[in-house]
Order: structure tokens, then C-alpha cells, then sequence
């Protein structure tokens, strides 16, 4: 079905009325007894009073006018609910928190976030909602039925509401803006968006979790965040089977099987498989760093990388290996610990067949055939084959030393040398000889001790040809010739 511009309103208005007011309904299935009366236009059955309300669909009529911005309606309580925009007035009370609301319907939605009671269930899956609107579109994931169609583009969508927002992407429309930073948004009719936004303002977090107690501005948060706690992943891939706890990460999931990259830098013309995959990418031309850490300062481009960041100071290590007890600062750096475990290799090098546990690994691998070295020092133009090795030599520039040990103070400017330096307080000894048992606090230390054993001289003097296992004893013998 294709739906006109003009009839965006209409559709819009009649699937919330149809979604949010059973009362409305069933009032008038009791005043007027059965649904006699059958529409013309589509074939829907109503009662003798509710088939005047739905023709106004088909024909447009809007009889009842705000007095105040001239907004038109098709019943006299949507009228009626409208005016409270510009009254204020919210004469429903939740009883259990205090929060106030425009009509009774969002009240008894808004009941069910304490009660968490879900009354609309999907037959073919089970799965609950706790209005009837959140059934209605739900359904269509089963049926692939997308009713609301744009006429410019011919994308078809799920909900009205979708359909509107993508017909701003044409017109460039943006209506309603927040009174404080001025952001624009597109549906002031979605009033929830706005008033999420005003919140990061306000500070508000009115939904709690009652198991951690961290809280949230909007309930959807709240309701995604407590799958945590329940490990539930309702949004399910039908190719490989990989679950999701959000309906936006599975899309996003179900691009990595197409190939399909939808957002494109205007700058380089690098595509993206997300619009905030785009949105951190940018932000290298842009060279724009937006969360700051508290405590030393350092801007990130995004706030998962500031998340890890503070864990240097904190200590925290929230993923810990149920196999040996080692924990670590992000689930990535477990995933490639827990591969020393089973030995999974799963990304090979085609010019030389070596293996590695990720692909980030054999990207690096690779620039040693190419030579590539894709990150240069701004001061002095050395350039390197890793953006760490990069981050690390600047710090020669700036005396930047961000890992402190906590028991002596001594800084460092590398986390492996903080590491190598707390074990002299420790004692720790991590690496042992498998031929004599001998044990050192670092890899390199026991690599020079096995050539004790091997015999390999790796290390040569250009003056008499003498030869050394230990770098550093070729170092000290040259101050011979010298």
C-alpha cells in the first residue's frame, strides 16, 4: 500500500487511536451493541457511532480545531488531549512514583512499567507487550508485512511513525527544537524523544533497575539494560543463529551476511555498516574529541574508548578467564586471552599461511609484507605499522607517563612496562625454562636465557666478529673498540 505525504497525519493518528484507546471502543461496542456497520472504503466492521470516527480516515474530515495553533483532529478527544501541550496539565497520577500524565491510557501504560504486567501476547512466539500497538508491530516482524510505503524513495516501513521520520530525510524538516541547545527534532508528536533529550540536561532518570539500582532516562533503556541481568536476547539471526538484546544490533548484525553498508563518509567515501560506526569515523577528519576523562584529561572520539580508559586509573578488570582466573579491562582483550587457551588461530596470512587469533592481528601481520607504515608522528614525521606504537612513541614528545605503580609512585609511559615493574615488588616470575625450571619476570628474559641452552648467538660485532646472545652484552663489548 502506498501512502500519500498528506495522508501521513491520518495514518500516524489513527494507529496510535487504534493502539492506545480499547476504553474508547469498548464504550461504544456497549452503548451501540455489535460492529453492524461495515466501511466501504476498507471493510472494516464498527458500531453506529465508531464507523463515523473511522471514515474521517478516508476522507480526511477533521472537525474539531485547536484554539490556540490551529491543529486539527478527527475526535473531540484527541482535541481534548492535544490542548494539554499547551496547558500543561497532566491530571493522572501514578500512585507508585508521582509522575504525572496527559490521559488515562498512558497512565495504565505507564502502571505496567512497576507492575510488569504485559497483557498482549504474540501467538506465533509468545512474546509480550504491554500495550496493543507493541503487538500490532510486532506481528509484522512474523508476517514481513510493511504497510507504510514513501512515494519518493518507495522504502516501505513497518510503522507510520517510521515512514514520517523518513519523509523529513526528503524535506529536510526538523520542527521541534529543544529550548536549551537548540537540537532539532523531527516528530513533536514522538514527544518522548524530545523529552529523553531535555534530560540529559535535567539530569532526570526516572526508571530504576530494581536489581542494581543503576537508572535510566527512558524506559526502553531501562527495559533493554535488565537483559543483563536476565541474559535474555529476544532478536534472533535466521542465517546463523546469533542472538541479540536489541532489534538495532541484529540489523546491524544482518549487514555483516549482505555486505550491506548504508552510511558513507562524504569525505573519503568509506561506508559503514551503522550510523555511529560513521558518526566516530568522521571525527578523524574532524579530528574532534568529545568525552574527556576526569582525571588526566585525555579526549577519546567515542565513550566506550574514555569507559576503558579510566580503568587505568581504577584498576578495574571486569572480564575474568573462568579458565585460569585472569582478568582483564574489555571483552575483546578476554576473547584474544581465552584463544591461548584453545589454541584457535581462526585469521591466516595468504603470503605466508601464519596464523593469528584476531584480525586485527593479521592486518598488522600483513603491513610486514607490504611495508606500510600508515601512522606518522606529527613532530617528527616517523612513521609506524600500529597506531599503539604511534601513541606510544609520541609520549617520548610530550613526557607522557600515565601508568603509575601504587606502591612507589614510578610512572611509565607503556601499561607492559608498569606490569614488568610491579613484579619487583611482587616477586612475581611468570616465565619458566622448560629445560631447567629457571623462572624471569618477563618473556624477553627467558627468550635470551633458552639461547644458554640452544647455543644461538644472535647478535655479532662488526669489528672482530665476536658474537653474543644477550643484546645488551654486544652493546657493552663494543666500548672495547672504543
Amino acid at each position: 500500500m502506498t501512502i500519500l505525504p498528506q495522508q501521513l497525519h491520518d495514518a500516524d493518528e489513527a494507529e496510535k487511536s487504534l493502539s492506545r484507546s480499547e476504553h474508547l471502543k469498548k464504550h461504544l461496542q456497549r452503548s451501540t451493541g455489535k460492529r453492524t456497520h461495515c466501511c466501504s472504503d476498507c471493510g472494516k466492521r464498527f458500531t453506529s457511532s465508531g464507523i463515523k470516527i473511522h471514515q474521517r480516515i478516508h476522507t480526511g474530515e477533521k472537525p474539531y480545531s485547536c484554539g490556540q495553533c490551529g491543529k486539527r483532529f478527527t475526535t473531540s478527544g484527541s482535541l481534548t488531549l492535544h490542548q494539554r501541550i499547551h496547558t500543561g496539565e497532566k491530571p493522572y497520577i501514578c500512585g507508585q512514583c508521582g509522575k504525572s500524565f496527559t490521559s488515562s491510557s498512558s497512565l495504565t501504560q505507564h502502571q505496567r512499567i512497576h507492575t510488569g504486567d504485559k497483557p498482549y501476547s504474540c501467538v506465533q512466539c509468545g512474546k509480550s507487550f504491554t500495550e496493543s500497538g507493541g503487538l500490532t508491530i510486532h506481528q509484522r516482524t512474523h508476517t514481513g508485512e510493511k504497510p507504510y510505503s514513501c512515494t519518493v524513495c518507495g522504502k516501505s516501513f513497518v510503522q507510520s511513525g517510521e515512514l514520517k521520520s523518513h519523509w523529513r530525510t526528503h524535506t529536510g524538516e526538523k520542527s521541534y527544537s529543544c529550548t536549551q541547545c537548540g537540537k532539532s527534532f523531527t516528530d513533536f508528536t514522538e514527544s518522548r524523544i524530545l523529552k529523553s533529550h531535555q534530560r540529559t540536561h535535567t539530569g532526570e532518570k526516572s526508571y530504576g533497575c530494581d536489581q542494581c539500582g543503576k537508572r535510566f532516562t527512558q524506559p526502553d533503556s531501562l527495559i533493554v539494560h535488565q537483559r543483563i541481568h536476565t541474559g535474555e536476547k529476544p532478536y534472533s539471526c535466521y542465517q546463523c543463529g546469533k542472538s541479540f538484546t536489541t532489534s538495532s544490533h541484529l540489523i546491524v548484525h544482518q549487514r555483516t551476511h549482505t555486505g550491506e553498508k548504508p552510511y558513507g563518509c562524504d569525505e573519503c567515501g568509506k561506508k559503514f555498516t551503522a550510523s555511529n560506526a560513521l558518526t566516530v569515523h568522521q571525527r578523524v577528519h574532524t579530528g574532534e574529541k568529545p568525552y574527556s576523562c576526569s582525571q588526566c584529561g585525555k579526549s577519546f572520539t567515542q565513550p566506550d574508548s574514555l569507559i576503558v580508559h579510566q580503568r587505568i586509573h581504577t584498576g578495574e578488570k571486569p572480564y575474568i578467564c573462568y579458565q585460569c582466573g585472569k582478568s582483564c579491562t574489555t571483552s575483546s582483550h578476554l576473547i584474544v586471552h581465552q584463544r591461548t587457551h584453545t589454541g584457535e588461530k581462526a585469521f591466516s596470512c595468504d603470503q605466508c599461511g601464519k596464523s593469528f587469533g584476531t584480525s586485527s592481528h593479521l592486518i598488522v601481520h600483513h603491513r610486514t609484507h607490504t611495508g606500510e607504515k600508515p601512522y606518522s608522528c606529527g613532530q617528527c614525521g616517523k612513521s609506524f605499522g600500529q597506531s599503539g606504537h604511534l601513541t606510544v612513541h609520541q609520549r617520548r614528545h610530550t613526557g607522557e607517563k600515565p601508568y603509575s605503580c601504587g606502591q612507589c609512585g614510578k610512572s611509565f609511559g607503556q601499561s607492559g612496562h608498569l606490569t614488568v615493574h610491579q613484579r619487583r615488588h611482587t616477586g612475581e616470575k611468570p616465565y619458566s625454562c622448560s629445560q631447567c625450571g629457571k623462572s624471569f619476570g618477563t618473556s624477553s628474559y627467558l627468550t635470551i636465557h633458552q639461547r644458554t641452552h640452544t647455543g644461538e648467538k644472535l647478535y655479532s660485532c662488526d669489528q672482530c666478529d665476536k658474537k653474543f646472545s644477550d643484546k645488551r652484552h654486544l652493546i657493552k663489548h663494543k666500548k672495547i673498540h672504543t
